[in-house]
Formats: C-alpha cells, structure tokens, sequence
C-alpha cells in the first residue's frame, strides 16, 4: 500500500476527475497480465530486485525524498538473484508499473475534516479538510506468485523425508528457517520485497506524470509527496520481547501490516516520536483509514489489520451484484470507476467487505492501533 498526498481540494479536481481517472487507467495498466512501460531485459530486472526503490530513484522515476517514507527505505537487504528461476524472471519482467488484478486498486480520495482525528498532527504531516489523496494497493505480481510456487514445489520434495515435517495441507508446505531451503526462500522474498517496492515506485512516478498533464503544473507544485508505503505480506526478522526476554523473531505478516509503537528502531526519523503509519484499506464504496501505532501493538509483534476483509467469496459477489449496474450505482454517488471487467468489479462490491469502520474500532480497542485521518473514495481504477 502507498500513500501520496496532494495540494489539490476536492473543488479542484470535480471537474476532471473523470478525465482524470480514464488517464490514470491508461498510464497504469491494471488486469491479469498488464505489462509497464519500463522496457528491461533480464540483467536489468535483478538490478532491480536487488536495489527495489533505489533503483528507480537512480533512474529519475521518483524523489530521494520518496524513500524516507517507505518501509526499509524502499529496500530489503539480502536479496539473492541466485535463488530465483528464469520463470519468475521472465514473469517479472515486463511488470513494473503495473497494477494487477483481484482487490488491487488505484484510488482518488477525500480528506475531510470531521475524519481528522488528530487535527495537530495532520497538519504537521500535510494533512488538511477538503484535500485530495492517492491510495494504491498492488504488490510484486506474478513474479511473487511465482517465487511461491517454486519454493511451494522445493519444499515438498525435501520436508517430510529431510526435516520429517508432515502437514495437513500442501499449501503449508515449510522447511527450517536456518536450512538451505529456508534460507534461499527467505532471500527470494527479499527479491520480491523488492520488486513490489519498485513496482509501487514506478506507478507514482505515472501518477506525478498524469496529474501534471491535467492540472498543467509540475508534481513538485501539486505538492504530491508520499506520506507513506508499508508491506502487507512479507516477513522480516525483529527484536521483541518474550516471556520477559527479547528474542530475535521472524514476523511474518501476512494479511497484516507493521504498525511499530513509538520510539521502534524500524521507524524512520520522520515517524520515530509519534508510531509508524498503517495503510487499513477498505472497499472502493465506503473508504479508508490511516492509522498510527501504539504501544499496546507490543502485545501483537507490532502488526495491526491490513483492511476490512472480505464477507463472502469472489464467486458469491459475481453471484450477487453486477458490475455494470454497481459502477453505474456508485457513479450516482459520486464515485467514477475505471475497470478492466465488470466482473472483477462485482467480485470488488463493498457488501462483500466488512464494515471498515467496525475493524478500525476492534484495533483501537484492543489498543493496537488509532484513528489518524479517515478517507473517502472519488474515483478507483480496478485491476
């Protein structure tokens, strides 16, 4: 997930948002198989999932300053190309500045100021009533898919007669953190850390690209700075407390996103006093939350939700909404939707979802994570 906020208001781009959104639809290619416009062969495409979003940064598309508000400062030290197969490559390749499919997405939003909750720390963050957002959610593609196919397929020929592993599940399929197995997964990831941190990259430097062809003026006097780009499926190693001892762990989020309390050595200096920002997507017809951590995600290895999380299964929503009726319906309130198929966006309904509101009071409670700035859907261009 990233997040970039703007100086536009919401009187500002009413009248463009449909051109708006029909060029971002255009810029970044969304649906299964979409290919970027940065043209890399093979070498190149380990450059970058070695380096992540440095590599892009170095390639002018981005700002140096895009890197402090990124988790890791945009990339994972120890990816390993070696661990990888040409297959993923070759998948990976032609993807950066994509989109994808499923509940990926490219959102225009609104701030307003009744969804502020801490209105001193917004505006020292740039965060004001009436101000237009960017919200996207797109990882490493198929190039990811495929590192877990691979290791999926490895793990299985040496588990139960090497680590004598047996599971109820093949998708479970593991291997020890420290074996060779284990650790040239572990490097592989990396490689896809970085590569969803280069793809996510790549898609802001269109966004800056579009809105200054509509808006005529440049991304830097649109103020189009990135507040922040946080993981939702990776897993790192980290210090945390247990049984009254701090021990290394790898935290594995899955479906969950790091929300580290204040004064945490992963926090960058920019977020160190205050908790680090959690992106809480919620579905395209009801809108979003940004969060901040707490001390009591200690009690969760500093992770919070991701997003409200679905209802009912895909096939259930194209059982139960039509997708051109449902963008028609959403147009007539006030929100414009681009999409590669009406069926994906039926599959992407908001009663499909949980109630965004109700996930975002069960972290407060359990005292995780708090309200920051709620946001509100304009304009989505689904995958």
């Amino acid at each position: 997930m990233r997040l970039i906020t703007t100086n536009l208001t919401y009187k500002d781009i009413r009248p463009v948002i449909k051109k708006l959104t029909d060029r971002l639809f255009e810029r970044v290619p969304a649906g299964v198989g979409s290919q970027g416009f940065v043209k890399l062969n093979s070498s190149q495409f380990k450059e970058v999932i070695k380096n992540g979003a440095k590599w892009c940064i170095e390639k002018s598309y981005g700002w140096e300053d895009d890197l402090k508000h990124t988790e890791l400062n945009g990339i994972m030290e120890g990816a390993d190309v070696s661990t990888i197969s040409d297959k993923a490559i070759q998948r990976g390749l032609k993807q950066i500045g994509t989109l994808g499919s499923g509940n990926h997405y490219l959102e225009i939003q609104r701030v307003q100021e009744k969804n502020i909750f801490d209105k001193e720390l917004a505006k020292k963050f740039g965060f004001f009533d009436d101000q237009i957002v960017i919200m996207f959610h797109c990882g490493s593609r198929g190039f990811g898919h495929q590192i877990g196919t691979d290791y999926l397929s490895k793990f299985l020929k040496v588990m139960e007669f090497k680590y004598k592993i047996k599971i109820l599940d093949r998708e479970l399929a593991c291997a020890p953190f420290n074996s060779e197995e284990g650790q040239d997964y572990y490097k592989a990831m990396q490689c896809g850390v970085n590569m969803s941190f280069a793809n996510r990259q790549v898609i802001v430097h269109r966004l800056r690209e579009v809105f200054s062809e509509v808006f005529k003026k440049s991304a830097e006097e649109l103020e189009m700075k990135q507040v922040w780009d946080v993981a939702h499926n990776r897993a790192s190693i980290e210090k945390h407390e247990v049984d009254g001892k701090i021990k290394r762990l790898i935290i594995h989020r899955k479906g969950a996103c790091g929300c580290y309390y204040p004064g945490r050595e992963e926090l960058p200096p920019i977020y160190k006093n205050y908790g680090s920002l959690a992106i809480l997507g919620g579905s395209m017809q009801t809108g979003s939350y940004l969060l901040l951590g707490t001390n009591g995600s200690k009690n969760t290895f500093c992770s919070t939700a991701h997003g409200s999380g679905r209802t009912m299964s895909r096939n259930q929503a194209k059982r139960t909404w039509r997708g051109d009726k449902l963008q028609k319906e959403m147009e007539q309130k006030g929100i414009y939707v681009k999409s590669v198929s009406f069926s994906g966006l039926a599959e992407e309904a908001g009663g499909a979802y949980k109630d965004i509101h109700s996930v975002v009071d069960a972290t407060e409670k359990a005292g995780i994570s708090r309200r920051f700035i709620g946001l509100i859907p304009i304009a989505n261009v689904k995958g």
